[in-house]
């Protein structure tokens, strides 16, 4: 004669399975997960050096985003393919700066500045600020499914325009890959000159007026 297995057994067994199952999976996601992504992370923003004598820069670029390497017109494509969807990728083009300025115009810079409401471009965002010592214009701005961080740099001897995307990567980690990399840009050729101090004007000059 058979002996049968008590239905309450295989139904305990059953739940102590299940939910040693569903501890480790919790686990997983509690102790593991948040430190995989920070290791995936920190892999992605890890900086290498890339420099290019043609275009006259010196940079570091994002592990996340160095991948192949193509020309384009006037400058070059750094890019990490994907079997499915938009990778990221870094583009820069450079060109001459047969004036010899070494800041954009108030006018280029207005123009920048009002482009995201002129155009009604989702999550425009500009800023005027300076890269290894040069005046340059950062622009954020959604373009199809993905975001693009711009730098705009000038030297005395060229003008460059770096276009970075995190693709379909997680937009959060590959922004800041964007940012450090860009930040990391250096141009060949002479430094910026310094600004002179404004002249004081005669209002500079009065004394302070004393408060009773």
């Amino acid at each position: 004669m058979k002996m049968r297995i008590p239905v309450q057994l295989i139904v305990g067994v059953g739940i102590v399975f299940i939910g040693g199952g569903a501890l480790l999976g919790e686990l997983l996601l509690v102790k593991w997960y948040p430190l995989h992504q920070k290791n995936v992370a920190d892999a992605a923003r890890k900086l290498l050096p890339y420099q290019n004598a043609d275009l006259g820069i010196d940079m570091q670029v994002a592990a996340g985003i160095y991948g192949k390497v193509e020309s384009v017109p006037d400058g070059v494509r750094i890019y990490r393919p994907k079997f499915f969807g938009k990778g990221p990728s870094l583009t820069i083009v450079s060109q001459t700066n047969p004036d010899g300025a070494t800041e954009f115009s108030p006018e280029v810079l207005a123009h920048w500045q009002a482009d995201g409401v002129n155009q009604g471009i989702p999550r425009y965002s500009f800023q005027n600020t300076q890269i290894d010592g040069r005046n340059a214009a950062l622009v954020w701005r959604f373009q199809g499914v993905a975001m693009i961080m711009t730098a705009h740099i000038i030297s005395p001897t060229r003008v460059i325009q770096a276009d970075c995307t995190p693709g379909v990567e997680d937009e959060a980690t590959y922004l800041e890959a964007c940012d450090e990399t860009l930040h990391s840009i250096k141009l060949a050729g002479p430094p910026t000159p310094a600004q002179a101090p404004a002249e004081p004007t005669l209002e500079d000059l009065r004394p302070p007026k004393r408060i009773r």
